[in-house]
């Protein structure tokens, strides 16, 4: 069940969404907490000058496509090179490719009878483009932590070259407006916003202010309008972005 500060998985975690960290040289197992600051990236600034990503309101839908290159930052070098000093610690052997991804979305979504649990994949797309998985690595470990991302924009590529992200990567975040603002930074596949909320102190909201789907009903500017709506937060707590859909999720075409 959707619990705060944990991810409401679809398949059988070996520690249901909840936050697991390995022993890692930025990660202190003792306290549960780990050092940003320190984590190794993938080396590299690989361009994706052809990069696409529209938002377009057809009726009663939103249409968001994507062919998932980034669009205003570079990317580390994948398949994760020998030489590079992250291949001590993951092997990622995964390049990154163009994909072909469609998602037809409410354009005034409605929160559901029920919350819905979060799949292993696409979740929802960000502002630079990039799909966006939920927390957990494959291990069902907190992704953000254990995975090796790049330097650019902390994304790395899956199995099947898919690109993505597992929060709200610091290269967004400084996009972000002063205190007491609210960003769009992205959609999850059920509708609604992500966005990055500030409080009158310039602070992020924490699992605290926010609901166990990792979300809340505030005024957010909508297509526009300023709008009193439910709506995701991105925090630097995990699950970051998503814990759960709180409305009824569509299915993209990957």
């Amino acid at each position: 069940m959707p619990q705060i500060g944990y991810v409401y998985v679809c398949h059988t975690a070996s520690k249901p969404g909840g936050r697991s960290l390995s022993q890692l040289p930025w990660v202190n197992t003792t306290t549960n907490t780990w050092d940003s600051q320190s984590k190794i990236h993938v080396e590299g600034d690989v361009s994706w000058p052809t990069a696409k990503f529209t938002v377009t309101l057809t009726g009663t839908q939103r249409i968001l496509y994507t062919n998932d290159l980034p669009m205003g930052h570079g990317t580390g070098v994948f398949p994760i090179q020998p030489s590079d000093p992250a291949y001590t610690y993951d092997t990622n052997p995964n390049s990154i490719l163009s994909q072909n991804i469609t998602a037809s979305v409410p354009q005034m979504p409605e929160i559901a009878a029920r919350p819905t649990c979060l799949p292993m994949g696409p979740i929802g797309v960000l502002a630079d483009g990039v799909v966006l998985f939920n927390a957990l690595d494959a291990d069902d470990r907190d992704g953000v932590v254990h995975e090796v991302l790049d330097a650019a924009c902390d994304g790395h590529p899956q199995s099947k070259g898919i690109y993505h992200h597992h929060d709200v990567p610091s290269c967004l975040m400084s996009k972000a407006g002063g205190a007491d603002t609210s960003t769009l930074i992205g959609y999850a596949f059920d509708g609604f916003g992500i966005y990055i909320e500030k409080d009158r102190n310039g602070n992020l909201l924490t699992n605290a202010n926010l609901d166990s789907c990792h979300g809340r009903t505030s005024t957010v500017m909508w297509d526009g309008k300023p709008t009193m709506m439910y709506h995701y937060d991105a925090t630097l707590e995990y699950p970051y972005t998503v814990g759960c859909f709180m409305g009824t999720p569509s299915t993209p075409t990957l």
